[in-house]
C-alpha cells in the first residue's frame, strides 16, 4: 500500500534523523583542525555548514511549533564548534521534528504556520514549509557530504533510507534511534 502525504511527511522527518546522525557520525571521527578546516562550498567548511544547518532547522522547528525564535536562531552562526558537541544538539531537534511530523493530522497539514523574520512575519502553509526545510536539509547534507570526501573520514552512504531492501542493514542503528521499520512505515 502507497503511503499517503502525513505518512510520507513522518517517514522525511525520520530519514533527515537517520542521514544527520549518519554524518555527524563520521564527522566525529575527523580531527577539529579537519572540522574546521576551509573547504569548497556554500558556507565553507563542515562546521559551518553542519551548523547552518542545525540553526535553520531551529528556526523553522520552533515556527512549526508556533514559537517566535525567528532570526535569534542564527545569532551564533557556530554554536557547536565541535562534531561531538553538535551530534546531541542536531538529534534533540531532529526529535521535535519527527514529533511535530507524527502529530500531523490533514488539517494541521493545511494550516497556516506564521514564521518571525524579526521585521516581517510570513504566513506559509505547513506542509510548503515542511517540504521547504527538508530540501535545506537535503541541500546542505550534500555538500557536508561532499566535503567529507575530502578528508581522512570516508562519507557514509546517505541514500538509501527508504530502500525496502535495505531494512536488514539499517536495523541496528534503527534501533539506537529507538525506531523500527514499523515505527517510521506502520505494518
Amino acid at each position: 500500500m502507497p503511503a499517503g502525504l502525513i505518512q510520507t511527511y513522518r517517514a522525511f522527518a525520520h530519514n533527515n534523523a537517520w542521514a544527520n546522525e549518519r554524518l555527524l557520525t563520521a564527522c566525529a571521527g575527523l580531527s577539529q583542525l579537519e572540522f574546521e578546516a576551509g573547504r569548497t562550498g556554500f558556507f565553507p567548511s563542515l562546521q559551518k555548514t553542519l551548523n547552518h544547518i542545525h540553526v535553520i532547522d531551529l528556526f523553522y522547528v520552533d515556527a512549526l511549533e508556533g514559537g517566535w525564535l525567528g532570526p535569534k536562531a542564527w545569532e551564533n552562526e557556530v554554536p557547536y564548534p565541535s562534531a561531538a558537541a553538535l551530534k546531541p544538539a542536531q538529534a534533540a531537534v531532529d526529535r521535535r521534528l519527527i514529533a511535530h511530523c507524527d502529530a500531523l493530522t490533514q488539517e494541521a497539514l493545511d494550516g497556516i504556520v506564521r514564521v518571525n523574520r524579526d521585521t516581517s512575519v510570513q504566513a506559509e502553509r505547513r506542509d510548503r514549509l515542511l517540504m521547504h526545510l527538508f530540501q535545506h536539509q537535503i541541500h546542505h547534507r550534500g555538500q557536508a557530504h561532499a566535503m567529507l570526501s575530502a578528508t581522512s573520514v570516508a562519507p557514509p552512504q546517505l541514500d538509501e533510507f527508504f530502500a525496502a531492501g535495505e531494512a536488514p542493514l539499517r536495523a541496528g542503528e534503527f534501533a539506537r534511534l529507538g525506531w523500527s521499520e514499523e515505527t517510521i512505515w506502520g505494518r
